[in-house]
């Protein structure tokens, strides 16, 4: 994402103009407009036309300034669709009048907002620094099924599914095995020649159950020299095998935790996440007084002071309750001051998803809370 200007400054109103770049943008930009913000961008509005034939629709283009109340996002599509009432009146739409502007990438906006806090100020920074955004591509793939994903700094795209009907190796079938095989790794052959740019991944991990993973590498290897396709033999080093329970998205946690692969992936935010989510479950199981989770004990925790590190889902910050986002937002910092480690984990990715599923907050303590562990405390931060 591109940050044309900025006026914004810490707990202030101000505004950032920016352009999304890619897919994977539309999901910062899905974190930073809530209910209240104003967003100026450029829209289209059918309007009807009364010529001598009749009345006709056409579309116009025009610059929209709304009041957000409503934000709908298609991770798939990448687009965003914000609706609210219209503050700059034009020829074709009415002051106060209700109004869908549509966000993509390459489609420039201004969000303002009346109090910029510091979970927005820095998601912008990470979103517009190309430094901090690492990004790894998997596929996942067993007999007659794949899944090739796209594993950003924030979000995890499924971009192709490949399924084939596979016939048993043997038996009457068995003549038919090696050309269904054939046709299936070719499909997933092209997924990956469409779907990963090597001038952004710097990992391609091909995992699965079985032997079917390391069939398809060594096809992928074979299928790039006869086809000279240069991209991929370029790549060669960067593509690697893991071990995964199956071929499916929610997968991607073992491959992304796996000490075979973590020296390629270690830069990726992905990774990081899933590290330290997996410190966390280990110290629940080896001392459960220095691991807590839920609102209630993790603000307790931060009270004494005892947070090492705070894991925290920002799907809890897409909240329209202002005191809610603010108390997050002042944990957040409040750990940082401590000399604590304040991660946000993205709800689009397999380590945000289960986040999600412990009350989307997480905390390793410096030190045991026995007292705390059995106390009843309000949920609520």
């Amino acid at each position: 994402m591109r940050l044309v200007s900025r006026s914004y400054q810490k707990g202030c109103e101000g505004h950032a103009k920016l352009v999304p770049e890619e897919a994977e943008d539309m999901w910062h930009v899905y974190n930073l407009v809530r209910a209240g913000d104003k967003v100026t961008a450029v829209t289209f509005r059918k309007i009807a036309v009364h010529g001598a034939g009749g009345s006709e629709s056409e579309r116009v283009k025009i610059k929209l300034a709304i009041s957000v109340e409503a934000v709908d996002f298609d991770p798939e599509g990448a687009s965003l669709r914000l609706r609210g009432k219209n503050l700059t009146e034009t020829e074709h739409v009415k002051l106060g009048a209700y109004h869908t502007v549509e966000l993509e990438p390459q489609r420039p906006f201004t969000l303002e907002k009346q109090a910029w806090d510091a979970i927005d100020i820095e998601r912008i920074r990470q979103s517009t620094d190309p430094a901090l955004s690492a990004d790894l591509a998997a596929v996942l793939i067993t007999e007659g099924l794949a899944h090739v994903c796209l594993v950003g700094s924030s979000t995890t795209v499924q971009k192709a599914k490949i399924e084939s009907s596979i016939p048993r190796k043997r038996g009457a079938a068995a003549a038919g095995y090696d050309k269904a095989l054939q046709s299936f790794f070719n499909k997933v052959y092209a997924a990956v020649e469409r779907h990963v740019d090597w001038n952004i991944v710097r990992c391609l991990v091909i995992a699965g159950p079985g032997f079917m993973k390391d069939q398809f590498k060594e096809y992928l290897h074979a299928e790039a020299v006869r086809r000279d396709t240069r991209d991929l033999i370029l790549n060669k080093t960067k593509i690697v095998v893991a071990q995964a329970s199956s071929a499916y998205k929610h997968s991607l946690r073992e491959v992304l935790g796996s000490p075979g692969i973590a020296g390629s992936i270690k830069d990726t935010k992905a990774a990081q996440e899933v590290a330290a989510l997996q410190a966390f479950h280990a110290m629940l199981g080896q001392d459960s007084a220095r691991a807590f989770y839920g609102p209630g004990h993790v603000r307790a925790a931060h009270e004494l002071g005892a947070i090492q590190t705070l894991l925290i889902s920002d799907t809890l910050f897409r909240v329209n309750n202002v005191a809610k986002r603010k108390a997050y937002a002042a944990l957040v910092d409040g750990v940082k001051d401590t000399g604590g480690d304040a991660l946000i984990l993205s709800g689009a990715h397999v380590s945000g998803e289960q986040l999600d599923q412990l009350s989307g907050i997480a905390a390793i303590l410096r030190f045991p809370l026995p007292d705390l562990e059995d106390a009843e405390l309000d949920p609520d931060l």
